[in-house]
């Protein structure tokens, strides 16, 4: 989850599931799409914050369809083809790109091979933290800092599009249903400033933004507390849609993704006595705001 030149590893090297796209060959259709679409944006004259805005998505959404790495939604394919005066190149290919992105969801067993694709679907997310913010708390400064302090080095093309992929799974917070979220973090996550203080800052002001949303619960284990249940590595626990409930978890690289019941219901387990343990809710904003007033 987290390229190069010859003294650090590629991108292709890095051990990471099969996307779905690349398991079914689908993700060569969207690297011509992402082309075709950045080479008529820019004929037209628009950058990628003003065309986003036209279509409605953020620049950085537009981005990552533009390198071939985020799907373009049918929708915005529609308004991209009337907005460029495309004469129906994008549109013509809606059906292509829609039974793609069938093949991508259905076929077995990688509805499970790919984390970010069970994320954008899940019906319940559950996040345990202790190194720094999870991905989908991140600001785009703070996921900046985090990839360019990553030993070995990024190169900067891959830093640009790790961060834009990153923010692109946001929008699992602006789908409806609207997925039941949860975090557990370490309280050292607040006291961390990855960044430096100005982006730290805003990084924190984005936890009280998240977690005021109706569908998510944020919760601070305290550091003094003397017992904890999971003195090991941060974890994922999600439900995607349609199937059971699975856990994922990466170390120094490798990722895990484990489907095997009783696994997962140990994992559940723990993350359920650490969210009895931690500061509710409210307490955890109180707490972040006195966090704020410190900077």
């Amino acid at each position: 989850m987290y390229e190069s030149s010859e003294d650090v590893v590629s991108e292709e090297q890095e051990r990471r599931p099969e996307t779905p796209a690349e398991a079914n060959g689908s993700a060569a259709v969207f690297i011509v799409l992402g082309k075709q679409l950045k080479l008529l944006r820019e004929r037209a004259g628009f950058g990628q914050r003003e065309f986003g805005a036209m279509l409605g998505y953020g620049p950085d959404l537009i981005s990552a369809v533009e390198r071939g790495v985020r799907t373009p939604r049918p929708e915005l394919l529609e308004k991209a083809d009337d907005l460029l005066d495309a004469k129906g190149l994008f549109k013509e290919v809606i059906p292509q790109v829609e039974e793609a992105m069938a093949r991508a969801r259905t076929r077995h067993p990688e509805w499970y091979r790919n984390y970010a694709a069970m994320e954008a679907d899940a019906v319940e997310l559950h996040f345990y933290a202790n190194q720094a913010m999870p991905g989908l708390l991140q600001t785009e400064d703070y996921a900046q800092a985090v990839f360019r302090q990553r030993r070995p080095f990024l190169s900067e093309e891959t830093i640009e599009k790790r961060v834009a992929d990153r923010l692109s799974r946001q929008q699992v917070f602006e789908r409806w249903p609207a997925p039941i979220v949860s975090y557990v973090l370490e309280e050292v996550l607040l006291d961390r400033p990855i960044g430096g203080a100005a982006i730290f800052k805003a990084q924190l002001y984005n936890l009280l933004r998240v977690g005021g949303m109706r569908n998510v619960e944020i919760q601070v284990m305290p550091t003094h507390r003397a017992e904890h249940p999971n003195l090991d590595s941060a974890f994922n626990l999600l439900v995607p849609k349609g199937h059971s409930q699975v856990a994922y978890m990466e170390a120094q690289g490798f990722p895990q993704l484990i489907a095997d019941a009783e696994e997962v219901r140990k994992i559940a387990d723990r993350y359920g006595i650490m969210r009895a343990m931690a500061l509710s809710p409210m307490e955890t904003r109180t707490l972040i705001t006195q966090k704020l007033e410190e900077l």
